[in-house]
């Protein structure tokens, strides 16, 4: 992999895949596409999201840690936050849900899935998954902040009838939510970076291959910058083409008489498999602190660039915003925090927490199928 970042081949697929996908995107875009068209924008979407964790693991070699997982995480929300903002304004009061629903699932699938299968892969090598608990607890802490602030008080608000906040407190929370994201980064890339760096693993061996051949293997800058810009084009591709797949999804989700949120968790899911890609990718190196900074790192920029991003566009927005989490939901996020909190605390984890926090992803993933 190394060898063919330093040469950067035109012809490579890391670099002929992104652009075919955004080329696709670019043909596909607001049109109705047949089956055959609809197979082929997903083959650019399997493929570019696989370019962009390689073009993230070059850009993370390079900068090293946590800037890497830094990188992949922000890039993905950026943009996952302007399709967003975009469905929203064309849709209407049919989307007053949608930001809720997707940032409700980035929250379930980064801090269930990502975690529970990171801890799992780590917990398979070692037998033992080892983090930094400093980190990894700051950033949870801030997580279920957010979550709360933004996703669980609005349902409990008197200022406006249902789950929605007035304005005076939508701008609260976009100003909380910005402020809690800056110190977040502020703490987690300069004053404390320490406290998010991969902790070395018990195993001889693997110490023994983590550090050195990341060293050795580093990308010059040129290559850095290229894979920051086929980044950035992948990730607009992943996002772009999986809103082109969007209609035929709500279609066969209409069909299957399933329920609307299950479109928005499919989208999710697709939007988030770069970083749960890398994060496993990051496990099975024993770097499971890295995989666990994709996570936290995805989860926390979901909501502290959402929620002031829709907060801003609610000003030309004509329907309600509708934030607040149902009881079903709200007892889900409870039982996560916990269960992560329970999870971080020790600095080290086993199979049995893996498989913990994956249940509660197919428990979240069943009841948007049965609610």
């Amino acid at each position: 992999m190394s060898t063919a970042t330093r040469k950067s081949p035109l012809t490579d697929w890391t670099v002929l895949v992104p652009v075919v996908a955004l080329v696709a995107l670019v043909f596909s875009w607001g049109r109705e596409l047949p089956s055959f068209g609809v197979a082929l924008v997903a083959l650019c979407l399997a493929g570019a999201v696989l370019a962009a964790v390689h073009h993230a693991e070059v850009v993370a070699h390079r900068v090293g840690e946590p800037f890497g997982s830094l990188v992949l995480a922000v890039a993905v929300t950026v943009i996952e936050v302007a399709l967003i903002v975009t469905l929203m304004v064309d849709g209407g009061d049919k989307t007053a849900s949608l930001a809720r629903d997707t940032v409700f699932a980035a929250v379930m699938i980064t801090c269930n899935g990502i975690v529970g299968l990171s801890l799992f892969v780590g917990a398979l090598r070692n037998r033992v998954a080892v983090f930094n608990a400093e980190g990894s607890g700051a950033a949870l802490a801030t997580v279920a902040t957010l979550a709360t602030l933004s996703l669980v008080l609005p349902t409990f608000t008197t200022s406006k009838p249902g789950p929605e906040f007035s304005t005076a407190q939508l701008t609260f929370a976009a100003v909380a939510s910005l402020a809690l994201y800056g110190l977040f980064i502020g703490v987690q890339t300069i004053r404390h970076r320490s406290y998010f760096l991969p902790v070395e693993p018990a195993s001889p061996n693997g110490a023994a291959d983590g550090g050195g051949d990341d060293e050795a293997e580093r990308p010059t800058p040129r290559a850095a910058l290229i894979s920051v810009g086929l980044l950035l084009v992948a990730l607009v591709a992943v996002v772009g083409d999986a809103k082109s797949v969007s209609p035929t999804i709500e279609k066969g989700v209409a069909e299957a008489g399933l329920p609307n949120a299950v479109v928005g968790v499919i989208i999710a899911l697709l939007v988030l498999l770069p970083e749960t890609l890398a994060a496993v990718r990051a496990a099975r190196r024993d770097r499971v602190q890295t995989s666990l900074n994709l996570a936290y790192g995805s989860s926390i920029a979901s909501i502290g660039l959402t929620i002031p991003a829709i907060a801003l566009a609610s000003v030309w927005l004509s329907g309600p915003l509708l934030l607040g989490l149902g009881p079903t939901h709200m007892v889900l996020l409870a039982l996560t925090v916990v269960v992560s909190a329970l999870t971080i605390a020790p600095g080290r984890a086993t199979l049995l927490q893996g498989g913990v926090h994956l249940v509660l992803l197919a428990a979240y993933l069943f009841l948007a199928v049965s609610p």
